[in-house]
């Protein structure tokens, strides 16, 4: 008999997350034993001694999202397997995972074979990317012919991450200095810091980028 995984999925759209654990749940070796909108939600069942096996994570949603809840995860319950399901494999998405610990990203394209190896192999303590992606990461560690390797263009800290989220909204440079506690002088090092790292000339620019690699959604 097969060894059976619990699995939590944590997803706020509540038609694909359902489709979803009736597909999963269809597999021997896998069991869900509950469902979360968000992460702070996942963060009270796990408090409350339900912790899974494996967690299946969207990147984009509400409040903690799936960065924030792949490193709280990481930090706090680093034996559960975390398995990325989500639209975007933009390499700065891939490095941000690979650095939080989590050991599986798909697409919400995948054939549910996939998926279910996939699972196996992050309860498991093993590592899967689709082809794709693999290969995506293969390119982020060669280096290019300027000797610049593209995976330092890929990382970016937590600070230009809050800077880029922030920059994507409507407030000034100054209500953004306010709220990271940091001098107008230093933000606009961050924003030319980042202006040539992503190889952008606008805050417009710095927005698309964000969007476009799933740091923000609208």
């Amino acid at each position: 008999m097969p060894k059976l995984y619990n699995v939590i999925l944590v997803d706020d759209h509540v038609l694909l997350r359902d489709a979803l654990a009736s597909l999963i749940n269809t597999f021997d070796e896998c069991h869900v034993m509950n469902v979360a909108s968000g992460g702070e939600e996942l963060v009270r069942e796990i408090k409350n001694g339900n912790i899974p096996n494996i967690v299946l994570l969207d990147l984009n949603m509400p409040g903690m999202d799936g960065y924030e809840t792949a490193k709280w995860l990481h930090s706090n319950y680093p034996s559960v397997g975390v398995l990325i399901l989500t639209m975007y494999d933009s390499e700065i998405a891939l490095i941000r995972l690979l650095q939080l610990g989590v050991k599986g990203f798909l697409k919400k394209d995948v054939h549910p074979d996939e998926l279910k190896a996939a699972m196996l192999s992050v309860a498991n303590g093993d590592y899967h990317y689709s082809h794709g992606i693999t290969g995506k990461l293969a390119t982020l560690f060669q280096t290019n012919h300027a000797n610049n390797s593209s995976l330092d263009k890929a990382i970016l800290n937590d600070v230009e991450i809050d800077f880029l989220k922030l920059a994507s909204t409507d407030m000034t440079y100054k209500e953004i200095a306010d709220i990271m506690k940091l001098t107008p002088r230093m933000i606009d090092n961050h924003r030319d810091s980042l202006f040539i790292k992503l190889n952008v000339k606008s805050r417009v620019g710095l927005a698309i980028y964000a969007i476009k690699n799933g740091i923000v959604t609208f």
